[in-house]
């Protein structure tokens, strides 16, 4: 397969699994704003900081009008990260590959395009009609995951496609979690009610399992045991290195070039790191320093990966 094709395969994915993400975080922070009962502190403010590059004084006017942030998260053709961007390339990249993709896939990343385009789209993001919007688009998203799920052949592009699904979906898992955490000062020891998880838990589709898997109150410590460790849990750190290193796997046996043998290596230190973690002993900067040094490794081998088989300098 061509550097290029893959390439584009591989950012198609990257895209939309941040839209995807995105929109579940907005869609969950939307919900709970209106619940009188929420314990947790977590604000506009702190996804205005995660999914755009506003200043800090603009993030903080900003975030305290829902509106204005759906504007910046949804709309903004400025925001680099907005959703309407990220489909906008995700798109591009679609484009450019429609031999490598099933008509069923191109055919869902377009429609996802033109919902996100018609003009009272950002009309609506302003009034009560904005979670019609955003449940929309959600769904929409999710149905893109399906028909890829489902029609696309399994083979070269399918596996350049999942490694940049599981990279955005492992990075996003962390920045989200660090972002709740942050909240806390990373003090573990400090008891948190269930409530004050329950919009981290929400945002990463997780809140449903982990009352189903988890007894006892020591919600700290259970949700970074979700978050990270659980082997179940589609969107763990752990579930997603699994899936990396399935993929990169199976590209290296088929195609073996220079630098392919160190980037399995890469992908097995971080992959083992993860897995023989001690959740236990992560307490207040450890917690801090595991989350930051595994996000940067996981960027790290993400541009390894680009070099080598995209032809990045």
């Amino acid at each position: 397969m061509l550097s290029r094709i893959a390439d584009s395969l591989f950012w198609l994915n990257r895209y939309m699994e941040r839209a995807d993400n995105l929109l579940r975080v907005v869609r969950t922070n939307y919900i709970l704003s209106f619940d009188v009962i929420g314990t947790s502190d977590f604000h506009w403010r702190d996804i205005l900081s995660m999914f755009t590059t506003l200043d800090g004084e603009t993030i903080k006017l900003s975030g305290e009008n829902t509106a204005t942030a759906l504007q910046h998260l949804i709309a903004d053709m400025k925001n680099v990260n907005a959703v309407k961007m990220l489909f906008i390339k995700a798109r591009e990249n679609a484009r450019g590959v429609q031999d490598n993709i099933t008509k069923e896939v191109w055919e869902q990343v377009n429609h996802l395009y033109h919902l996100i385009c018609q003009p009272e789209m950002e009309k609506k993001l302003k009034d009560s009609r904005a979670i019609e919007i955003l449940d929309r688009l959600t769904k929409n998203s999710v149905l893109f995951s399906g028909v890829t799920e489902t029609t696309m052949p399994r083979g070269h592009g399918w596996n350049f496609m999942n490694l940049g699904k599981f990279i955005e979906r492992s990075i996003l898992t962390i920045e989200i979690a660090n972002a709740h955490f942050k909240k806390i000062d990373y003090e573990l020891s400090n008891p948190q009610d269930i409530l004050h998880w329950r919009n981290l838990l929400l945002s990463l589709s997780g809140y449903e399992l982990y009352l189903k898997s988890y007894t006892g109150d020591n919600h700290n410590m259970n949700v970074i045991d979700q978050i990270i460790m659980n082997r179940n849990f589609p969107r763990s750190v752990f579930y997603s290195f699994e899936r990396i290193k399935r993929y990169l796997d199976d590209i290296v046996e088929d195609t073996r070039i220079e630098g392919s043998d160190a980037l399995q290596k890469m992908c097995g230190r971080l992959h083992s790191k993860i897995r023989f973690a001690d959740m236990s002993r992560l307490h207040n900067s450890e917690l801090k320093d595991f989350l930051g040094s595994t996000r940067q490794e996981v960027i790290e081998f993400s541009k390894q990966l680009s070099r080598i088989y995209f032809s990045y300098s």
